[in-house]
């Protein structure tokens, strides 16, 4: 059944009007319960949703809560994820929460009931909080719902007008109106008030009907209690298959305690427990309802994942100059022989090559533009529905633009693969705007990340598929332009290892690199060699996870000198991974030389860049010397 063919909803009944009366005052009254009994929380931004997510519960959402990975589920995703009491509250109200877990567990240490949602809960996708990220990460689940799994589930988003203000969620509504997801509503709980104060539009519905309308979505205004109203909105919105439907719904800070209703000054701030008494009095006491929520329809996603699926690798040999970028674009273009993998790209396909995957599977090829929020967010979505999803882009725009959208994937911990091109002062002319020089650090302090670094084609292309079956966050930096390939076709670079180069008993001292500055210490190894000075070359393919046991080796086995080279800044680089990873007692006196990019960079040729950074072959060589005759 397709999303054109759903069947019409019957008409609310008085009896269910009744009902879901009930069942919102029994939300309002356990999100008083839970933030109160914690002492923290929000719940007068629950209060507000209230009746939103009463009828939606009731009526609309169609879940199966006994399995919440049936693939036809309904999804549905808190933008506003300090609202958690309301979350908490629906599952009690569904019976997978128990009364005494929801009052006497949120917000306690070790319990599920966390401050703000995270997948520690079986019915979240993703964990929010950080506002603007649930809208975004929706367009990836619809994506999969419209494009892949060609499922009638639908993907529900509860925002808040505050949020509203981040340019992720403008980024969203465009993708979801282009790619006409008319199995997304998000519900934005516009009630005036934000954490300081009155929001930017407050209560002016029309404008923001006119900047949803704008930006290609279908805009409805409504009450915001009023459940007739509501479950109308709702009804609509599940028969417009061709396009993105963004309820606008007025409602009252706090609405259900006359005492704080639309006053500024609550947000965030638990009832006191007097205030919560009578609150909780007025509004009928706690209630025992328990919900029975329509199940989805049966179905089968149309892709069958087929991880063992074979894939042939691009070959390459020894000598033949290639970019790792353009090994990149290769090697995932032949994991296309996998049908989960899907690929996103930021408008800069041609020179990532991630476009290669296009013409490979167009189908799983979803191109976002120039908006790297909604590029990683896509990814995220996609994840949640067990694809495994690259997204691609230059270096220094795809860590840093959406870096709080990559730090959110390592705290909801799925799988998501990044792929930076462009990196380091090697791109050459385009100067500093372009470089990234941070986006090691950057990923390396993520939580569950990877950070790979490869020198040549065949090391990046084993790295990309090692990427498809590795879980969490992995990052796999590329450089723009092309050089030599190193090793054979068949040589294997597992996480968490590197690649000794040159190694014999009368090693003198260790050079280390990785990506660019691999290949000018491979040249600075040749030049000691020509005067008789033996030094053994790294490279630190994998710099998270790092393999501390042969860095340690090999620092004892060469009388602790060592040489490291990076095109990064030294602040959390290559350099800080390694001398974390030699850090403690048992290591041998430590003689370090650190090559970083340490000025500004402006335009150049790549050799011009890395020779001024201080991180070419000559300044590696003489760094070597110096210690020598130091150390």
């Amino acid at each position: 059944m397709t999303e054109s063919q759903e069947p019409a909803l019957a008409p609310m009944t008085a009896v269910q009007s009744g009902l879901i009366g009930r069942l919102a005052a029994q939300l309002r009254v356990d999100s008083i319960r839970c933030s109160t009994q914690a002492g923290s929380g929000h719940p007068t931004s629950s209060l507000s949703a209230a009746d939103l997510m009463a009828v939606l519960l009731e009526r609309h959402l169609r879940y199966d809560w006994d399995e919440p990975s049936l693939p036809t589920n309904d999804h549905l995703i808190f933008s506003k994820g300090h609202a958690s009491p309301l979350l908490y509250s629906m599952y009690r109200a569904v019976g997978v929460v128990e009364e005494d877990e929801l009052i006497h567990t949120y917000r306690q240490f070790g319990g599920r009931l966390q401050g703000h949602p995270t997948p520690a809960l079986p019915w979240v996708d993703v964990a929010t909080g950080s506002l603007g990220q649930g809208l975004p990460a929706a367009v990836g689940v619809a994506l999969a719902g419209r494009y892949l799994d060609r499922l009638p589930y639908r993907t529900w988003v509860l925002c808040g007008d505050s949020e509203l203000a981040e340019g992720s969620v403008w980024e969203a509504v465009d993708k979801a109106a282009y790619y006409k997801l008319g199995n997304l509503t998000a519900i934005v709980d516009v009630n005036r008030l934000g954490q300081n104060g009155p929001t930017e539009l407050q209560w002016d519905m029309e404008r923001y009907a006119r900047r949803v309308e704008a930006f290609g979505a279908h805009p409805l205004i409504i009450d915001g209690h009023d459940h007739t109203a509501i479950d109308d909105a709702l009804t609509r919105a599940r028969s417009r298959p061709d396009q993105p439907t963004v309820i606008l719904a007025r409602t009252i800070k706090g609405k259900g305690v006359p005492e704080i209703e639309d006053r500024n000054g609550w947000h965030g701030k638990p009832l006191p427990k007097d205030m919560a008494d009578r609150a909780v009095a007025a509004l009928g006491g706690p209630g025992n309802l328990r919900i029975t929520t329509a199940l989805p329809e049966d179905g089968t996603p149309a892709i069958t994942p087929n991880a063992q699926a074979a894939v042939s690798l691009p070959r390459w040999e020894p000598g033949e100059e290639v970019a790792t970028r353009a090994a990149f674009g290769a090697a995932v273009s032949a994991l296309a022989a996998r049908p989960e993998v899907v690929v996103l790209d930021g408008e800069v396909g041609n020179s990532t090559h991630a476009g290669e995957f296009q013409d490979a599977a167009p189908e799983r090829y979803f191109e976002m533009f120039i908006a790297e929020q909604q590029l990683v967010a896509s990814a995220i979505g996609l994840s949640v529905r067990g694809y495994t999803a690259f997204a691609a882009s230059f270096a220094a725009f795809l860590v840093s633009r959406p870096f709080d959208f990559i730090r959110m994937a390592g705290v909801s911990q799925v799988n998501v693969r990044l792929v930076g091109t462009h990196a380091g002062v090697e791109i050459g002319q385009d100067g500093p705007s372009q470089m990234a020089l941070e986006d090691i650090a950057a990923m390396r302090a993520v939580h569950s990340s990877s950070v790979l670094y490869p020198a040549d084609a065949p090391s990046t292309a084993q790295l990309v598929k090692a990427m498809a079956d590795t879980p969490g966050i992995s990052y796999l930096r590329a450089t723009r332009g092309a050089y030599p390939v190193i090793y054979g076709p068949d040589e294997q670079f597992p996480l968490g290892g590197c690649k000794v180069h040159h190694a014999g008993s009368r090693d003198a001292l260790t050079l280390i690199g990785a990506g660019v500055t691999l290949h000018e210490c491979l040249t600075a190894a040749a030049q000691l060699a020509e005067d008789g000075i033996n030094a053994r070359v790294i490279d630190l393919y994998s710099i998270k996870p790092i393999d501390t046991d042969t860095l340690r080796r090999t620092c004892q086995e060469t009388g602790g000198r060592i040489v490291i080279a990076e095109d990064h800044y030294p602040e959390g680089g290559i350099g800080a991974a390694i001398l974390e990873a030699l850090a403690g007692p048992d290591m041998p006196e430590l003689h370090a030389a650190l090559l970083a990019v340490k000025g500004l960079p402006t335009s150049g040729t790549p050799q011009e860049l890395l020779d001024a950074a201080g991180i070419s072959a000559r300044h590696i060589t003489a760094a070597a010397r110096s210690l020598l005759q130091t150390g």
